[in-house]
């Protein structure tokens, strides 16, 4: 799994005049399969998210994906992160289903033949194999997130960045989502307001106003996060 490190990493940043500080002082090492991100909005979470692979950068310390400095190290970082957004419309580029999943090996350097081999198992695996000429745009929202997701993992990254994937999905899409999450074999990092999520993950980060307010087992986070906004 692949090493995940901050160390006394804060992020501030003016807005008409005014300083915000949305991140301070956050230290931690990370190298666990699952790993759950909780906490009320506004609380940083989201912050820390985009600083896995360089969507933030941090104004006071360093954040390191084995051993890359996200400050120094953005595009080598993001051929290894994957970034899943709340919204998939944000990451939806290409005009049909298929093209939309082939569009994040164009840089890849595969033949036309692996490009094709890659995006019909990334279809199949999500459920949209029948809905590959479909335009993107006018799929389910279920269906939008797990192409979302599958644009991500076809590229194959050491590293998914989930921000609340469940949170604009109905029950049934819910559940698949949470199943497509136990399914990977890659370190996943989760950021999320479904608490049942948590259940069997490795780890869990509570976020308070803007500091890491508690770390541990699901159960344990759980409680704690229930306590600060109660």
């Amino acid at each position: 799994m692949p090493l995940i490190e901050f160390d006394a990493v804060g992020h501030t940043y003016t807005t008409s005049g005014v300083e915000r500080t949305v991140l301070h002082d956050v230290s931690l090492r990370l190298t666990e399969r699952r790993v759950g991100v909780i906490g009320a909005n506004g609380s940083g979470k989201s912050t820390f998210a985009r600083m896995l692979n360089a969507l933030v950068v941090p104004t006071a310390g360093v954040v390191r994906i084995d051993g890359l400095d996200t400050a120094r190290d953005a595009r080598s970082i993001r051929r290894r992160v994957g970034f899943c957004f709340t919204d998939p419309d944000a990451q939806i580029v290409m005009p049909t289903v298929a093209e939309d999943v082939a569009f994040g090996l164009r840089r890849h350097r595969l033949s036309k033949p692996e490009v094709a081999a890659r995006v019909d198992s990334a279809l199949t695996a999500y459920g949209l194999d029948g809905h590959r000429d479909h335009p993107a745009h006018l799929l389910s929202g279920g269906q939008k997130q797990l192409l979302a997701l599958a644009s991500v993992l076809v590229t194959r990254p050491d590293l998914v960045v989930m921000d609340e994937p469940t949170t604009l999905l109905d029950l049934v899409n819910t559940r698949r989502v949470r199943e497509v999450v136990r399914q990977l074999d890659q370190q996943v990092v989760v950021v999320t307001h479904d608490l049942d999520l948590l259940d069997d993950f490795d780890r869990v980060l509570v976020f308070h106003d803007a500091r890491l307010a508690f770390d541990g087992a699901p159960e344990a986070a759980v409680d704690a996060y229930l306590r600060l906004v109660s």
